[in-house]
């Protein structure tokens, strides 16, 4: 089945983002962390103790399938993949590649980057990988960098990369960091697909882009 474009009630930037992305800046997120999550970050803490090796971070990362693909890519780093679904993750053995530098990991991002962020855990490259655009105008706040763990996100440091297949998603998000005083750059994928949904939309012949920042400073 070809993969269908992102269609949106929305055009152009949205009018709330600059007055949502300010707000979230500025309003520590509060919300109790779910018990899931917090029993993942000690599995993390465990997997990361002893080991000073950069930490990359694999966000929404689906069945994994780019987890691992950054794993080989990342040889000397570690790796971590993250999502919130249990179904998707247990298909990952589908995707396992030889690399033994990674550990996929059912979590609520939105526990995670906060838990992470306050422990001081810092990445060298952080990736989105075509994450839920929430194309409706009226879920503005759902979108990563219009929601509150962005300042988590930005804490968490690294090299930033997000990919979508709807650009208005990348210039939102090039406007929120631009917000926070970052700066970012586009252009188009041009290298092999690294997660199933890449893989669809450029065989349906849709444009896949990146936005790139880093966020170390």
């Amino acid at each position: 089945m070809a993969a269908s474009s992102v269609t949106s009630n929305q055009q152009g930037l949205h009018r709330r983002l600059h007055q949502e992305v300010r707000r979230h800046l500025t309003s520590p997120y509060q919300k109790p962390y779910a018990q899931h999550s917090l029993d993942a970050f000690e599995r993390l803490k465990a997997w990361l103790a002893g080991d000073h090796r950069p930490l990359v971070l694999d966000s929404c990362c689906g069945v994994g399938e780019s987890t691992a693909a950054l794993a080989a890519v990342h040889s000397g780093a570690r790796v971590l993949g993250v999502d919130k679904s249990a179904h998707r993750l247990d298909k990952h053995v589908h995707y396992t590649g030889d690399s033994d530098n990674y550990l996929v990991l059912r979590a609520d991002l939105q526990d995670l980057w906060r838990l992470m962020a306050d422990a001081g855990i810092r990445l060298s490259h952080h990736y989105l990988l075509y994450p839920n655009p929430w194309p409706k105008a009226a879920h503005l706040t759902r979108r990563w960098y219009a929601g509150p763990c962005l300042p988590a996100l930005l804490a968490l440091g690294g090299q930033l990369e997000v990919r979508s297949n709807w650009e208005l998603y990348l210039e939102e998000f090039a406007e929120a960091l631009a917000l926070a005083g970052i700066a970012s750059s586009q252009g188009a994928v041009t290298a092999d697909p690294i997660t199933p949904f890449e893989r669809k939309y450029l065989q349906a012949g849709q444009s896949c882009r990146w936005l790139r920042a880093n966020l170390k400073a």
